[in-house]
């Protein structure tokens, strides 16, 4: 095992399965003892770990650090407690029980925890603290949890847990830190240079303090306690033989007859023989001892004579009792005596002879006296006044906070009520059964080592640390009966439990046990399985846990439902334990497997629980069971969840960023690394593990795009940005130099982690810019990326804080190319101001429902909030988005196009140095893809590119020309004149020249463009301009008379045939309607001019064809056709070059010419399609 930094404290598991160390990473790891491999690391401390400790279970583990204690799962890492505070903690300690946990701090004392809910128990304020800030092992438990050892500098201070009671003793070592571990017999203290050693009970110092000649920085016990550890400054380890030390402390037989039994002597075999309750091995043992001597012990004959009580030779027992007491008076001869006359049946005889023995006794025997003094008066029939002897003596060494003596009572207290209950049974008294069953119930304490209860059960023969089998069987019996099946099948427990020999050698005990252990399966599970259909999860599992703690033979089935139940109630620890019960009982059965899969996967342990559903589906097809094969039908395999999610996957990577920042390790990631992060990520273990029974599509697309949910960055160039090259060089943005314009992608990364993203994108360093066609995809795909994106996060940097009203439409940011797609794409929008503060104090999740906000914005660029909002590029115009790329400007030239790939939806190919040439392959796109013209409308300097277009995007800043409506009266009385001047076959003719041109498109550089052609007759000028190179021409056209216009050009006035006027606004002409609806060959709608021929033939027009009639209404749309063409419009100037070819001339101002009126004839009318260069 290899840990990356200072190992501050460690621990083993008791079960030997873990080890667990804590370090000065802030880090928590458990080891896999076997394998040494990492199992899982906590990381919820925020300083170096001081103190670890795992519970005896080796279920939980405790960890200390910077003032806070955590509890979490040893097996799945969950945070089982809120984090609690103590100030300066130096250790932390589970009970032997594991169901507390002490903490000590330097200055605050000690404290006890409740394991299960984390409520304070117990507070030393600041008595109990390690007065000392080093790494130290200030805890020790003793072995029944009721005392607490505090090592300090100079003391160790015992408390008493039970009544809050405390006691020190000085230590060696002063002003030295001290150390100390307790295997709950004895405590090894090291303080300085030495270790001594205590006994927990006592108090005492024990054995040989054993010396060093360096400090000692810590100590470890075996868990037998047999062998001392010291890790000694300077690296060196020393391991101790205890038994060396403690002589005989670890032998076991003399340790037990070191244990001085109250009243009672005698060698160690023959007590040992008692004790085991062989009474005739014992007898045996007894005589010879009183054979070997001239003048056996009074003890030894009184001991005999209770034997000989339990064998039934009463007579010889009182001779040896009488014997006894003529050695010597003594509370044992006169017991032995009453005992002895009790069973014979003289009962007044018996109380009389156990009166005598408070004369001889020593004054702290008095109560344990008392007390068997009510034992035997039970005995003789007396039962009430036996049990309220016993409760006045409880009350008393409850009063005197006497915690033996009270559990003392209590025990007998215990067994009096069980035996009485029983005896009332037998009687039939019900009445007055029920209440000693409540007090046996309640009274009954934990078993523990107490030598006077073992002094009780010798003289007595029963056993007194609980009811004996036969009355246990009783009340086991009656809380059947009473319906109180819980309470009856704990007391079934205790006796297969018990290790009495009766039960081993009683075959009706046996039968007994094995017959109510059927009667409490049959009854308990059904109540189980309603209560678990019911949702009443608490009672299944109580339920269940009845019936599995008698051991059935075949616990598979029980341990799979209640591992259902605990798991409906998130308790997934023992779920797990239930569910690996089950498959270890019964590993063909595949719901075992299921049962774990279900509390693997609540405990969000997704490879384990992925494994046991791989492991059910394996057993169901390997079953040789028909119906369960069948079952396989009914789930779907991990594989197939993963082949189904995989496409989803590879289709949101197609259409995001190529690379992108992991915010959390500041990497660039492309697409198959971020594939590889999401399927180790948690989320994508959760959806294989939960997807069992059929593919959830929607949910796997909810997934999969909330993990690559990405957030783009809008902002400023501001100079030297991060680029590719630099991130990649130091492999995260969290390492690139500490410079300003790194600190923007740092805050801008920090922004989008704390808004719940994984992914964050930046066009300074997330596109290799020396790679031309990895540049080319970018710049084209840029706006889908921000469209496509989670969120968009604009910093403003000349924006102040805090921010104002209108300091958003005022800033650099409103004035880049790149800025307006980044601006209109995205759904979600979020401005920032220098601070990275919300600008406006709006910290609302989306910036575009901000109405302040969007208002500010569509007063700045003068379209609708709703239009910025929910932008798409085919909710504006063409000439609409120019006019919004108009006023932005780009440092690269070609930006300026390139900027609107996507708001125009273009195919162009990005190619950096054509420089104007850029703007001219959009604009020719945009013709080309729609037949809009409208990018021709625009007065300035024309574009090498060619010379319909113009040289810059800010000319499109100009409102274009735009016509006066025709409509109402105007529109019926040009109408009715047009139907007197203008013959209808003419008029339908004119329609169709109209009608049937092609759209205007472009070839290589050429715009082949659909217009009305208006010759130039005359050619002046008007009027040279001093203060510019402008001239002021005037011109006379053909059909639309004197028209003036401004340009710097130099034009050839000997030349005016080859100027022309063109009208290419062909589609407003059209109008809306573009399509008549044509009838059959029969007129439906002439007059008696129709074909008159009016005005045919003249002025050099080729003769018109004549045309079949429309439907009624289609005439009314021609006329309205006409009607527009008589409209001034915004004409085109062009010169004619050679070969038929045209160059536009450029004018400072468009040039608006009146329309041709109501006079409009064929001569007019001269449709073309020109070519223009």
């Amino acid at each position: 095992m290899q840990a990356r930094i200072c190992i501050n404290s460690i621990v083993v598991s008791r079960d030997g399965r873990w080890i667990v160390s804590g370090d000065d990473g802030m880090k928590v790891i458990v080891w896999n003892a076997a394998t040494h491999e990492k199992v899982l690391d906590f990381t919820g401390h925020k300083s170096r770990i001081c103190a670890i400790d795992i519970s005896s279970d080796s279920t939980r583990i405790a960890s200390a650090g910077g003032g806070v204690v955590w509890i979490f799962s040893a097996t799945s890492g969950i945070r089982l407690l809120p984090p609690l505070l103590h100030y300066k903690i130096r250790g932390v300690k589970f009970s032997p029980d594991g169901g507390r946990f002490a903490t000590a701090s330097s200055d605050s004392g000690c404290r006890i925890y409740s394991t299960h809910n984390g409520d304070m128990l117990f507070d030393s304020d600041s008595q109990g603290s390690t007065n000392t800030s080093l790494l130290v092992t200030p805890l020790a438990w003793s072995s029944d949890g009721q005392k607490l050892f505090v090592a300090s500098t100079t003391k160790v201070t015992c408390f008493n847990v039970s009544n809050s009671s405390s006691s020190e003793w000085l230590i060696r070592g002063e002003q030295s830190r001290a150390s100390i571990v307790s295997n709950g017999k004895f405590i090894a203290c090291s303080a300085g240079s030495s270790v001594s050693l205590w006994d927990c009970v006592s108090h005492r110092q024990i054995g040989n303090i054993i010396k060093h000649p360096v400090e000692i920085k810590c100590i470890a016990l075996s868990p037998s306690g047999g062998y001392l550890a010291c890790g000694l400054k300077g690296g060196k380890i020393t391991i101790h033989n205890l038994r060396d030390v403690l002589p005989g402390y670890f032998d076991d037989g003399s340790r037990a007859a070191a244990i001085r039994l109250p009243l009672v002597q005698g060698s160690s075999e023959a007590l040992k023989s008692w004790t085991q309750d062989d009474p005739t091995h014992t007898e045996m043992l007894l005589s010879e001892e009183i054979t070997r001597v001239s003048s056996p012990s009074h003890y030894v004959l009184a001991t005999r004579a209770l034997i000989r009580v339990r064998l039934k030779h009463v007579t010889l027992a009182i001779e040896d009792a009488m014997e006894s007491l003529k050695v010597q008076s003594s509370p044992i001869g006169h017991i032995a005596m009453a005992v002895a006359l009790l069973d014979k049946g003289n009962r007044e005889g018996a109380l009389c002879a156990f009166d005598l023995a408070f004369h001889d006794c020593e004054l702290q025997d008095i109560r344990f006296l008392l007390l068997l003094k009510s034992i035997l008066v039970f005995e003789c029939g007396n039962q009430e006044e036996a049990i309220t002897r016993v409760e006045y003596l409880t009350t008393r060494a409850i009063d005197d906070n006497d915690d033996e003596a009270t559990y003392l009572y209590s025990q007998a207290r215990t067994w009096l009520d069980a035996v009485l209950g029983a005896m009332c049974m037998k009687m039939g008294n019900y009445e007055r059964v029920m209440p000693l069953i409540e007090c046996v119930m309640d009274l009954a304490p934990k078993y523990k080592q107490c030598p006077p209860l073992k002094t009780m059960s010798l003289i007595f023969g029963r056993r007194f640390n609980g009811p004996d089998v036969v009355a246990q069987q009783r009340l086991c019996e009656i809380l059947y009966a009473a319906e109180r099946t819980i309470e009856a099948v704990k007391i079934l427990v205790n006796i297969i439990r018990t290790s009495d020999e009766e039960i081993q050698v009683c075959k009706a005990t046996v039968d007994w046990i094995a017959d109510f252990t059927k009667k409490f399966t049959t009854t308990l599970e059904p109540v189980g399985d309603e209560a678990l259909r019911s949702a009443k999860y608490d009672d299944a599992i109580t339920q269940y846990s009845a019936v599995l703690s008698l051991s059935p033979p075949s616990p598979a089935n029980l341990l799979i439902k209640r591992s259902r139940a605990r798991a409906a109630k998130g308790l997934w620890d023992d779920a797990l334990r239930d569910a690996n019960e089950a498959v270890k009982a019964d590993p063909s059965c595949p719901w075992g497997y299921d049962a774990k899969h279900v509390a693997l996967h609540g405990a969000k342990l997704y490879d384990g629980a992925i494994n046991a559903f791989t492991s059910m589906l394996h057993v169901i097809e390997q079953s040789h069971d028909p119906a369960i094969r069948e079952l396989r039908k009914n789930y779907i395999s991990p594989s197939e969840t993963i082949a189904a999610i995989d496409p989803v996957i590879l289709g949101m990577l197609k259409s995001a960023p190529l690379v992108i920042i992991d915010v959390t390790t500041g990497c660039l990631c492309d697409g198959p690394e971020r594939m590889r992060i999401f399927k180790a990520d948690p989320s994508f273990k959760e959806l294989v593990s939960s997807m069992t029974r059929e593919v959830d599509n929607e949910r796997i697309l909810r997934v999969v795009a909330n993990f690559f949910g990405y957030v783009m960055f809008s902002h400023a160039w501001q100079g030297n940005e991060p680029s590719f090259r630099d991130v990649n060089k130091v492999q995260s943005v969290w390492r690139l130099p500490n410079t300003p314009l790194n600190e923007k992608l740092h805050n801008f990364c920090k922004e989008t982690r704390r808004l719940g993203y994984h992914w964050a994108w930046s066009d300074t360093c997330c596109i290799d810019k020396t790679t031309s066609s990895i540049l080319n995809q970018s710049l084209t795909s840029m706006y889908k990326w921000y469209a496509d994106s989670a969120a968009t996060l604009v910093f403003l940097a000349g924006v102040k804080h805090p921010s104002n009203l209108g300091d958003l439409t005022r800033c650099l940011w409103m004035t880049r190319a790149w800025t307006l797609q980044e601006l209109l794409a995205p759904k979600v929008v979020l401005f920032y101001d220098c601070k990275w503060k919300p600008y406006l104090g709006d910290t609302g999740a989306n910036h575009k429902e901000s109405p302040e906000i969007m208002q500010e914005l569509a007063d700045a660029i003068k379209i609708s909030r709703g239009a910025i909002a929910k932008f798409s590029p085919d909710n504006l115009g063409v000439r609409e988005k120019l006019r919004l790329a108009s006023t932005r400007n780009a440092t690269v030239e070609e930006d300026v196009a390139y900027s609107l790939i996507g708001i125009f939806k273009s195919d162009i190919r990005p190619h950096y140095g054509e420089g104007v040439d850029a703007l001219g392959h959009l604009l020719e796109e945009i013709v080309a893809r729609s037949g809009e013209v409208t990018v021709l409308a625009w007065s300035g300097k024309s574009s090498s590119y060619n010379s319909c277009l113009p040289a810059s995007v800010s000319v499109y800043s100009q409102t274009p020309y735009s016509p006066p409506s025709l409509e109402g009266e105007e529109l019926e009385t040009c109408l009715a004149e047009l139907c007197r001047n203008l013959p209808q076959q003419e008029a339908w003719n004119i329609y169709r020249q109209i009608h049937s041109l092609p759209p205007a498109r472009f070839a290589t550089r050429r715009l082949h463009l659909p217009c009305l052609v208006f010759p130039v007759r005359k050619l002046g000028i008007q009027e040279l301009r001093r203060d510019s190179a402008e001239k002021l021409y005037c011109v006379r056209v053909s059909g639309l008379g004197t028209v003036e216009f401004t340009t710097a050009d130099d034009l050839p006035l000997h030349e005016p045939q080859r100027f022309v006027f063109v009208h290419p606004w062909i589609r407003h002409l059209r109008g809306p309607s573009n399509v008549v609806a044509w009838g059959d060959d029969s007129e439906s709608d002439t007059d008696s001019d129709a074909g008159s021929g009016r005005n045919s033939g003249s002025g050099g027009v080729a003769p018109l064809h004549n045309v079949r009639a429309p439907q009624v209404g289609s005439y009314s749309r021609v006329l309205q056709m006409i009607a527009r063409l008589g409209q001034p419009f915004s004409a085109l100037l062009l010169l004619q070059r050679p070969n038929e070819e045209y160059t536009r001339v450029a004018a400072e101002n468009e040039i608006v010419v009146p329309g041709l009126g109501t006079d409009i004839t064929c001569r007019n009318i001269r449709p073309r399609v020109l070519e223009i260069l």
